[in-house]
């Protein structure tokens, strides 16, 4: 039993524990020892793993962590001369002795950090996978493989990307600090983009790990929620996001079966919508338009909110046009190209929507070949057939194969 234990809480608080370690660390000792955070973080679990195996877990395996951490970055410091002669300066003026650092994990001390470290990460001078990956990697607590999971690829190129970005960083000399006032709104919408390809990642994922699937959102929430907390960064935009999230989240169960073919929207059970993350997404939708600009999240999060009304009413689909027509204006993409256009066919009818869908000529999407079947189905079911298998030939996942396939069915 204390075995079993032991199996679940030390990944749980892997987690949720690592990031906080690591971040404190980083900042005490800047941003070119990133590496030294991540190995004293990560030989604080391995010695966990070692103890609590014999030893049983402590009363409190948190408070257990935080002292084994500040322990081993005090032997470190006392092992390397070098390092502590180069950060000297910066380790004294944390501490109020001589030579003995101070690891403050308080929870002040490592909400700013992690904060901080957000920031820092999402610096522009590195790409957007890159920025992604060091969020999973040192603020959500993901271990290499699963990093690697969530995009498809294997572990060498995650780590030759990681690699990079903290090489970028050291370069650049970039501080683990928040932005000026002055540039906080700049800065912010690098954070809030690399938050939202995180989600994105999840709610979209290519990925049979439908537990992956659903930390990657939740990482998303809580990094989001994180900005909402602090002064400086709960500005509308954050808001509008984060209610953006909570409106998708409601969906996820009933979003695929358990064999993980998808459930089209028109065919969800709403009883496994979770009405509780409707109700949040609500309350942070209505403070997100306290402000005086309009982000794409706030046009995204009111369309993810009519999307919660399951009634297939004129006005609903109306008020979804209408703000996709606002979208494109703010941010054009093909994707929310293509979605306005199915709700101009829900809300005016298929044969004007033909002549909008027909004008994208997205060739090589098979988003829109599915769209243009959706259109001619019951209008004209040769090109309807055309169009589902062109469809066909350029999906990527079996989820999306699967589904064309039953409308091809349906055809014949």
């Amino acid at each position: 039993m204390v075995y079993m234990e032991q199996k679940e809480l030390i990944p749980h608080l892997f987690r949720t524990e690592f990031s906080k370690i690591t971040s404190v660390l980083c900042k005490l000792f800047g941003i070119e020892h990133i590496e030294v955070a991540e190995d004293i973080a990560s030989e604080t679990f391995l010695a966990a793993f070692e103890t609590w195996t014999y030893k049983g877990i402590p009363e409190n395996p948190t408070a257990w962590l935080y002292t084994v951490a500040k322990n081993k970055a005090h032997n470190y410091l006392a092992r390397n001369k070098l390092f502590t002669q180069k950060i000297s300066p910066t380790l004294k003026r944390s501490s109020t002795k001589s030579e003995v650092i101070d690891l403050d994990m308080s929870d002040k001390n490592i909400s700013d950090s992690q904060l901080q470290m957000l920031f820092t990460i999402c610096h522009p001078s590195i790409p957007q996978e890159a920025q992604i990956g060091l969020a999973l990697r040192i603020l959500c607590g993901f271990g290499i493989d699963e990093i690697a999971n969530a995009f498809l690829t294997n572990k060498e190129v995650i780590n030759k990307r990681l690699f990079r970005a903290k090489e970028k960083l050291r370069e650049e000399k970039i501080p683990i600090e928040m932005p000026r006032s002055t540039e906080i709104n700049e800065r912010l919408d690098v954070v809030l983009t690399t938050l939202y390809l995180l989600f994105s990642e999840g709610y979209y994922s290519e990925s049979k790990d439908s537990i992956l699937r659903k930390e990657l959102c939740r990482e998303a929430m809580q990094l989001t929620y994180m900005l909402l907390q602090n002064e400086q960064t709960n500005l509308p935009s954050v808001n509008a996001l984060f209610s953006l999230f909570c409106f998708h989240s409601s969906r996820f169960e009933a979003r695929k079966i358990e064999n993980g073919e998808m459930v089209l929207y028109a065919d969800q059970d709403e009883n496994l919508w979770d009405k509780e993350l409707i109700e949040r997404g609500v309350y942070f939708l209505n403070i997100s338009s306290q402000g005086e600009r309009l982000t794409k999240y706030h046009l995204e999060a009111s369309i993810a909110y009519w999307h919660t009304i399951k009634a297939d009413t004129k006005e609903k689909w109306e008020n979804i046009l209408q703000l996709y027509n606002h979208l494109l204006t703010i941010e054009y993409s093909p994707i929310a190209a293509l979605n306005r256009t199915f709700a101009l066919s829900k809300a005016y009818g298929k044969q004007a929507a033909i002549a909008e869908a027909e004008k994208l000529n997205l060739s090589h999407n098979h988003f829109y070949f599915t769209l243009l079947g959706e259109l001619y189905t019951d209008i004209d079911n040769l090109k309807a057939r055309q169009s589902f298998e062109k469809a066909l030939s350029l999906a990527k996942t079996q989820t999306d194969k699967q589904t064309l396939k039953k409308k091809l069915e349906k055809l014949q």
